[in-house]
């Protein structure tokens, strides 16, 4: 590829035609290419052309899914239903036995005669609904149970005899037809969840359970997908207060009376099953179908979305993970930097434009001779370092070089593919490492795999069911996979680690392709391994046929010419390429029937709505065998979740003391307290960008705040506008990143002049409230109080945010309103409780309150290209330092207070100061309060990190009245220092520094104005 440019404009026609014309013809001559050899530091390589897998590996079956499959039996039709019996009382709840109500069905799966159910009341607010077979031992234990040493199970609380008899929800089951249970709440009589009317049907490979919902019901949640907010699994519920008499209506409407007054209950349900499902949501009721494991299922009573949210993460999930400092900073990646010495110049590009950059991350790492060496590295990093700046690899070509002396061999010591381990082929003694560019395959001459060896040693490798290692297809080649279930992986994975932490100093651990993801169907490594490397069955961006073309909506009236030839050009390749035969208009669809006491994992009964069709197309086999026996088909769905934990433990191991900075692509509820999360490989258009806050307000439920998405698109090619907006917009997501696929243009911050002053203006306010967003994440890792924040979370009781997702709030105090729409230079959005319901908003530029008159009104905004609106609300206290290029330079700067002053005058906020990396605060911690009242302002902290950076400047929103003095502790401020603007209303207070030259929160403080 042509190396990263630093122009300001958006690349011409001419560019676009010669960049394609030499990435093609690269692949093309490395392809064509028998055998090549090239020496470089005394180390001599060999290239030749390497076997494809054939694109008809990643094919699976044929499958219809049943909800789309006219001749589908409707389980609710066929089966029996359950009768329960032997009822008993306990301390807690009740148990039961659920025995089939007539003839087993056996319609996906053979059916369960015999169930147990068990009631607890756990808590206050939560309530414990488990169905599991009676019969569990240890041939089928791992088929229903999911263990708690993989994730954890609520129980009852300590004081569960005293908080259980306050409990707002009450449990009520019926054998009217057949076994039913139904959960209100007491205090409104509101039915949160009921299987009333419907059959539970529970077979060997399906479990089917349905509860019924009310009109226009507003939901939230149920795992990753691209949609809007609204939907998913915590339910809001409106109702219309008469406030006369205090009775409550049912509000089926989002079309809220701008007079009228309302209120919110909101509920949760955790349905702890890691197996494949489908959730379909209808428009009366919601129906769980799982293909395995047990119905167990935690009803949450709120009634508001912190409670919920934070009683699932206590009980249930455990507190998301305190993040280190720096991981606040802003990210720079790409798929396809060539070399050390390209990183460099990225880096010098940010620098040079005066942006701000934190980090630096590769993806694809491989550390080969020719382009990563180690020497070259150890030079990088200890400058980068030296900055204060940070590298965080893929570990993505599973493979690492140690330099070789002139007279000596190369020793290879590989670390692992993020979810897979290359395979050495065995005919070749040198094979022991990949250059996973898309342009050649090399192979360094007496080298060792000590990776996949020690690994092998330890039996840490998923097996297939004869005892064979499982070998499937990414990146690299034939590959192995981790068995996270085995006792030898953990500590495998560690020492790998350590390892290679040891020879290059990296910063943390991007952990990518972890579903886990495959390139074929099954072990179609075995028998094929001598062919070793191979390309993956598809074209990589940028080879023959996958030429990038696309460009962001609305390119063409922005750039009509070079989306006219775009266009052209990619007409032409989706002709040469499409050289299927035409399919058939009535394929042969796979339908496995059951067979009793028998499990098709492979081919399950039901076939669920998956987006892959085949549970083993781009994915390890469902059959794909642990040590201990379990199948891939029932923790397929945990295997992100693992790794995430593994490579916690291990970054703690390699880099001592220092709380590991992780960000995964497949989670489970629970893995924040490990890592983050992006949003994975989105693509560059305005749908995306706007998708990716609904993305994010769903990960602050799922207790993974650390969320962010691929800015400006990774797929395909972005364009000027779409990454300016998506730059401002990025800078107010925990994690924040740019990056972008192999040879798409380059989208860095600095490419275009808009986008560079675009992203100055917005990381100059994010690089401001560093310790805002900070303070934001202790309190999250310590209460599980969220981040970014739906507006509907802050102002519970306004039905018109129940499907708000076009603006959000970052902690409880700063309003973003993004741009989302192509060409537009003006945003609508809400200022949530203004108009006389006792809110206020400052904007953030002009310091000025907003005047909104009329209660829940969409206000038009001016936002021109490069301007993002930022509001601060009423009634807060934000804590801020002097922005920098590094987040090591920001922490060493003076301090300032912005304190927005609510209608009635007053204000709170709070400050967490630590050293910002440490996993145990031996220098301590601190804690600063602030209260704003009657024209004063105080600061009062405990702890006893010592931190000296003076106090810079306080400046007071909504100060109604002229003023002349202020003080410090009793003494007077320089008139100099001290700016009212009879306009904003706003006071601005600087000069403290000599004040405060010990620390601004060395000692507590009150700050007054007259």
């Amino acid at each position: 590829m042509l190396p990263q440019g630093v122009g300001r404009h958006a690349p011409s026609i001419f560019n676009l035609f010669i960049f394609m014309a030499l990435a093609i013809g690269k692949l093309s001559s490395a392809q064509n290419a028998s055998s090549e050899m090239i020496e470089t530091s005394g180390t001599t390589s060999t290239f030749r052309s390497i076997f494809t897998v054939p694109a008809e590996a990643d094919v699976g079956a044929p499958l219809l899914p049943n909800i789309n499959d006219p001749h589908a039996t409707d389980a609710q039709t066929v089966c029996p239903g359950y009768n329960a019996s032997n009822v008993k009382r306990t301390a807690f709840g009740l148990t039961a036995t659920l025995n089939l109500a007539g003839p087993a069905c056996n319609v996906y799966g053979t059916d369960i005669e015999t169930l147990n159910l068990t009631v607890e009341y756990q808590s206050a607010d939560r309530l414990a609904v488990r169905v599991t077979p009676a019969y569990l031992g240890a041939a089928n234990a791992s088929q229903y149970s999911l263990p708690t040493t993989l994730v954890n199970q609520p129980t009852i609380d300590t004081d569960g005899h005293m908080s259980t008899l306050t409990s707002d929800m009450s449990f009520v089951w019926s054998n009217d037809p057949t076994f039913s249970f139904t959960i209100y709440r007491k205090s409104t009589g509101d039915t949160l969840f009921s299987t009333e009317g419907t059959k539970i049907v529970y077979e060997s490979q399906f479990v089917e359970f349905t509860s019924t919902l009310p009109e226009n019901y507003n939901l939230y949640g149920l795992g990753e997908t691209i949609h809007g907010l609204r939907l998913g699994n915590m339910d809001t519920r409106y109702y219309e207060l008469d406030p006369s008499t205090g009775n409550l209506t049912l509000v089926t409407s989002n079309e809220a009376n701008a007079t009228a007054e309302y209120v919110s209950y909101s509920h949760g349900v955790y349905s702890r099953n890691a197996h494949a499902q489908e959730i379909l949501l209808r428009p009366t009721n919601i129906t769980w179908r799982l293909l395995g494991g047990s119905v167990d299922l935690y009803f949450y009573a709120g009634p508001t979305q912190p409670e919920v949210t934070t009683a699932l993460q206590t009980s249930a999930i455990g507190l998301p993970a305190l993040q280190q400092y720096f991981t606040f900073g802003f990210h720079q990646c790409r798929w396809g930097y060539a070399n050390w010495s390209q990183l460099q110049e990225v880096v010098d590009n940010y620098e040079a434009f005066g942006i701000p950059l934190e980090s630096i991350w590769y993806r694809d790492f491989d550390n080969d001779l020719v382009r990563y060496s180690y020497t070259e590295g150890e030079t990088f990093l200890s400058n980068l370092h030296a900055n204060g700046k940070h590298w965080i690899p893929i570990i993505d070509c599973e493979c690492l070089s140690d330099q070789a002396s002139a007279s000596g061999p190369v020793e290879l010591t590989p670390v692992m593919h993020i979810a897979a381990i290359y395979i050495p082929n065995p005919e070749n003694a040198s094979d022991a490492y990949v250059d996973c560019s898309p342009w050649k395959a090399s192979i360094l001459i007496s080298s060792r795999y000590a990776t996949f060896n020690n690994g092998n040693d330890t039996n840490s490798y998923l097996t297939n069911p004869d005892g064979s290692i499982y070998i499937g297809s990414v990146w690299p080649g034939y590959t192995v996979f981790p068995d996270w279930l085995s006792d030898g992986a953990g500590p495998w994975w560690t020492n790998e680690m350590v390892t290679w932490h040891n020879k290059v100093a990296f910063d943390g651990a991007w952990i990518d392709m972890s579903e886990a993801s495959s390139f074929c169907v099954g072990s179609c490594g075995t028998g094929n391994i001598t062919m070793n490397p191979v390309h993956p069955p598809f074209s990589l961006p940028g080879e023959p046929g996958a030429v990038i073309y696309s460009y962001p909506e609305g390119f063409n009236l922005t750039n009509a010419t070079e989306a006219a030839a775009a266009a052209s050009a990619s007409s032409s390749q989706a002709a040469a390429s499409n050289t299927a035969s035409a399919s058939s208009t009535n394929p042969n669809y796979l339908r496995t029937t059951p067979t009793p006491g028998v499990r098709d994992v492979n081919y399950p009964p039901y076939v669920i709505n998956n987006v892959q069709g085949d549970l083993a197309v781009h994915a390890v086999s469902p059959n794909a065998t642990h040590a201990d026996g379990t199948e891939e088909y029932d923790v397929h769905n945990l295997f992100g979740h693992q790794i995430l934990n593994a490579t916690y433990n291990a970054l703690l191991a390699a880099i001592p003391g220092k709380r590991p900075f992780i960000i995964g692509r497949s989670t489970f509820l629970g893995s924040g307290k490990w890592a983050g999360h992006w949003g994975g490989d989105n693509t560059s258009l305005w749908a995306y960008m706007f998708f990716s806050i609904p993305q994010a307000l769903s990960f602050s439920l799922f207790g993974i705040p650390m969320f962010g998405a691929d800015t400006c698109g990774f797929n395909g090619n972005s364009d000027e506008e779409l990454c300016n907006r998506w730059m401002q917009l990025s800078a107010f997501f925990p994690f924040y990143r740019n990056h972008n696929t192999l040879t798409a243009f380059p989208q860095e911050a600095y490419v275009w002049a808009s986008v560079a002053e675009a992203s100055r203006t917005a990381m100059n306010i994010r690089y401001s409230l560093l310790p805002y967003m900070y303070t934001l994440f202790y309190l999250a890792h310590n209460t599980g109080s969220t981040v970014m924040r739906a507006l509907a979370w802050e102002f519970p009781n306004d039905p018109a945010l129940a499907n708000a997702d076009r603006q959000f709030f970052l902690g409880p105090a700063i309003l973003v309103t993004p741009v989302l729409v192509q060409g537009a230079t003006n945003v609508s959005g809400v200022f949530p409780g203004t108009g006389g319901l006792g809110e206020v908003y400052y904007d953030w530029y002009t310091l000025e309150a907003q005047n909104v008159s009329t209660p829940r009104a969409n206000v038009t905004i001016d936002a021109p290209l490069g301007h993002i609106p930022v509001y601060v609300r009423g009634g807060y206290v934000i804590p801020t330092q002097e922005p920098a290029l590094t987040t090591r330079a920001a922490r060493r700067n003076p301090w300032g207070l912005t304190v927005a002053l609510g209608l009635e005058g007053s204000a709170r906020g709070n400050l967490y100061v630590d050293d910002g990396e440490s996993v145990v605060q031996e220098n301590g911690t601190l804690y600063v309060e602030f209260t704003a009242a009657n024209k004063a302002l105080y600061a009062s902290g405990r702890g006893t990190y010592n931190d000296t950076n003076p106090l810079a400047n306080v400046t007071v929103l909504g100060v109604q009245e002229a003023v002349s003095n202020v003080t410090l502790n009793g003494a007077d401020v320089a008139r100099e220092f001290v700016v009212y603007n009879e306009t904003s209303k706003a006071l601005v207070v600087t000069g403290l520094n000599g004040m405060t030259n010990g620390g601004a929160w060395r000692a507590d403080w009150v700050l007054r104005w007259s």
